[in-house]
């Protein structure tokens, strides 16, 4: 049998599950009788954990209390919270960045060594690429979440990219991270249309209004239909282009959010590509490293991809030709 300090914590451990256990199966499980657990579960009580019983099957379920009380990780838990406050310390959301490096601190205190080495490891061999988007504040993300959650209309102030603002009423489905940036997948009720908005530019009006039913993600999917929002429409300039190999033998080199692939025969398929200048465009399109063909696109994606063309053949004007065998 364990002693009552461990039998304590692996009942807490238990407990932690977020499950309901009865008390015949924690009795199982820590090899004692139902009236050790009775005790074991008053003396958790004491010390200010919520254990209440449940109703009808003599179980026990542990509540939130008033205050935060310890939490037992296991080590792949224990290493998952460490790696998410290091991502939120340098992440997108304004105001949490000190708040995670502190916990995050006070977590590698108690590690063991084992788990301090795993997550300092898995740290040194990463590295951030790029810069994070414009931060959204804590309360905007749990007021946008929370009406996502209890399917209540919102209603917010949204600053368009190019400045304008306007008063949206919309039916919230789902808060998404995608690339630097969150984003809100929402019916707009006043469009009668699916659209996407930038979490970062948009100010909630509380209260939230009246319950929805909620409908089918458009698409089927949100995370596509997001990055085919993302792709082009979203955009100012785009650009559609035929590349001369197989959807299947092209999709390696689309990454996602890039654009909308979609295969025509065996041979070719076509990409749909957007971006904030014609420059970018251009080199959207030359880094699929797929030989391709120009369908349609602005005047000024013309003249960048001739300046690209003249400007990759200057480069090699004076460079010695080079004999193969």
């Amino acid at each position: 049998m364990l002693e009552t300090s461990a039998r304590l914590l692996k009942l807490l451990a238990l407990l932690q599950t977020h499950r309901d256990w009865t008390g015949a199966e924690l009795a199982e499980r820590l090899h004692v009788t139902s009236r050790t657990v009775r005790r074991d579960v008053d003396r958790l009580r004491e010390l200010g954990y919520p254990v209440h019983a449940t109703q009808g099957t003599g179980g026990y379920r542990l509540g939130a209390g008033a205050a935060l009380p310890p939490l037992l990780l296991d080590d792949d838990e224990a290493v998952a919270v460490a790696v998410g406050l290091r991502s939120a310390s340098d992440g997108t959301v304004a105001g949490i960045e000190e708040s995670s490096l502190r916990a995050l601190t006070k977590l590698e205190q108690v590690l063991p060594p084992r788990l301090r080495h795993r997550v300092r490891t898995l740290r040194g061999a990463t590295v951030r690429v790029g810069t994070p988007g414009e931060a959204v504040a804590p309360d905007t993300l749990m007021a946008v979440a929370e009406a996502c959650q209890r399917h209540e209309r919102l209603r917010f102030d949204y600053c368009a990219h190019n400045g304008a603002t306007t008063v949206r009423t919309v039916e919230p489905h789902t808060l998404v991270h995608f690339s630097r940036h969150w984003y809100l997948v929402a019916w707009d009720v006043d469009r009668a249309d699916w659209r996407t908005f930038r979490a970062d530019r948009l100010t909630p009006r509380i209260p939230t209004g009246p319950r929805f039913t909620p409908r089918e993600p458009p698409e089927g999917d949100v995370a596509t239909y997001l990055s085919h929002q993302l792709s082009t429409r979203a955009w100012p300039y785009q650009a559609t282009v035929l590349l001369h190999t197989s959807a299947e033998a092209a999709t390696p080199n689309i990454w996602p959010g890039m654009g909308v692939l979609e295969p025509i025969d065996a041979g070719t398929c076509q990409l749909q590509v957007g971006a904030e200048t014609p420059d970018a465009l251009v080199w959207m399109i030359t880094s699929v490293d797929i030989d391709f063909t120009l369908l349609s696109g602005p005047p000024e994606l013309v003249t960048a991809l001739r300046a690209q063309a003249t400007r990759c053949h200057r480069a090699l004007r004076d460079f010695p030709a080079q004999d193969h065998d």
